[in-house]
């Protein structure tokens, strides 16, 4: 049942390759190099979750997100091959496409990474605007290596678009660009704010960052501040950006009609120099670890969700999709299968406990793992990306509250936690079959089977 009083706004900020264990409030912040205040108090405003958990990377994250689907079933994975088309076929309903159903001004600002060509950019997919970089990062990089060649590869951009209107190319993402963009991400997102706020309409401010992703480089204005280095003085920046557009959404008396939301992608990045953090579990995205899976996540909503809140309840951001549409009165298709569950009585506080006791793990096409209450269970065990990937003739189980790193096998002495998890990934499974996965690479006018 939707919020019956207002329509509130939503801004949705999603930090790329934030570990759960680089912010302050996560035990990280000083001790990384960089305190952040802004989300630390953001955190004791709202609800903050210990047991928040995402997809194995960028894309398959940001497609969960959008249609509420695990991204086995999208086709939206860490890559298709070469020469397909990237991200999730039109079929796809997004969260988007709900919530400007419903009356509100849309707009993306930031990592898109869900399409690359005119059908499947922001605009197309319910967004009335958008601003920033189709695909990933580390492009910015590009233009500085050595041997690059624009007429092989195609010169990386910061793109623009609006709803109806072709796609255009702003500037080359360079080293330079890739200094400045989460400013720039960070003024149209306020600008885009203050113009609904002006039109009394309400918003839905999805705003993908990109830090911490590699190269992590900080704008100018921070360069040198933390004294700790470049990815410090970019998670110093990253919490400054926050800052400004809580600081917006206050200054346009938003504040208590808008639900707000701060979360990360996936776990930290593996590679050096910029090797983050996972803090207390172990891994890093690619990976099927704790420390892949567990993320960051705030949300804030005064009025309706108590402040000083924390849980270890287990969410998925497929929730995220069936929860908002809740909130904005949209209603989640029907014709497919939907993964996400409605939390919304959990985040109000008007049940104790999460809608969801687990979830199954892919990564790309392949079963890796799965979750249920306490427990987990490795199918497929690879603890750093790259290490090789240990298919287990008897799956490991772990007890993730006694035994945080993953590193005793209590299968034989627990045995009996087979049966929950086992009847999980059967019913998935067997849900895979019902409705068969759309391929990595589908044209636009694919059409699942039913």
């Amino acid at each position: 049942m939707p919020n019956e009083t207002s329509t509130p706004n939503i801004v949705l900020i999603l930090a790329d390759n934030l570990g759960w264990g680089e912010l302050g409030c996560y035990g990280g912040g000083a001790l990384r190099g960089a305190p952040t205040p802004r989300i630390d108090a953001l955190a004791t405003e709202g609800l903050k979750f210990l047991n928040f958990n995402v997809e194995s990377d960028c894309v398959p994250t940001r497609s969960a997100l959008m249609t509420g689907r695990h991204p086995i079933r999208t086709g939206a994975l860490q890559s298709v091959p070469a020469g397909l088309p990237q991200g999730l076929i039109p079929w796809e309903i997004t969260l988007a496409q709900l919530i400007a159903g419903k009356g509100y001004a849309t707009a993306c600002y930031g990592k898109w990474h869900l399409g690359d060509k005119e059908g499947r950019y922001p605009k197309d997919r319910g967004f009335d605007e958008w601003y920033g970089i189709p695909r990933t990062t580390n492009e910015s990089m590009f233009t500085s290596s050595p041997g690059f060649d624009p007429e092989v590869v195609p010169l990386p951009y910061v793109m623009e678009g609006v709803k109806g209107q072709p796609a255009k190319n702003a500037h080359v993402y360079d080293l330079e660009a890739r200094r400045r963009i989460d400013s720039e991400l960070t003024a149209k997102t306020i600008d885009f704010m203050t113009r609904q706020a002006k039109a009394n309409k309400p918003f839905f401010a999805y705003v993908p960052l990109t830090h911490l992703h590699y190269p992590t480089l900080p704008h100018h204005d921070f360069a040198g501040k933390t004294g700790a280095g470049d990815f410090a003085d970019s998670m110093h920046e990253m919490d400054f950006r926050v800052g400004q557009m809580l600081d917006a959404v206050d200054a346009l008396g938003l504040r208590d009609n808008t639900l707000f939301f701060f979360g990360s992608d996936n776990g930290p990045e593996f590679r050096q120099p910029w090797r983050g953090t996972a803090g207390p579990w172990t891994g890093t995205y690619h990976t099927a670890m704790e420390g892949a899976l567990r993320v960051p996540f705030i949300l804030r909503w005064p009025g309706k969700v108590a402040p000083g809140g924390v849980t270890n309840e287990i969410v998925h951001i497929t929730d995220l999709y069936a929860t908002l549409a809740r909130v904005v009165g949209a209603e989640v298709p029907k014709d497919r299968a939907i993964d996400g569950v409605d939390q919304l009585d959990f985040f109000t506080g008007k049940q104790p406990k999460s809608n969801r006791e687990g979830f199954v793990y892919y990564i790309k096409q392949e079963l890796r793992a799965a979750k249920w209450r306490d427990w987990k269970m490795h199918i497929v065990l690879e603890r750093e990306p790259n290490d090789g990937a240990n298919h287990l003739e008897t799956p490991y189980i772990f007890n993730l509250t006694r035994d945080p790193k993953e590193e005793c096998d209590v299968g034989n002495t627990f045995s009996w936690v087979r049966t929950p998890l086992r009847k999980m990934i059967h019913a998935f499974q067997q849900s895979l079959k019902a409705h068969p996965p759309i391929p990595p690479g589908a044209p636009d006018d694919y059409v699942p089977k039913s």
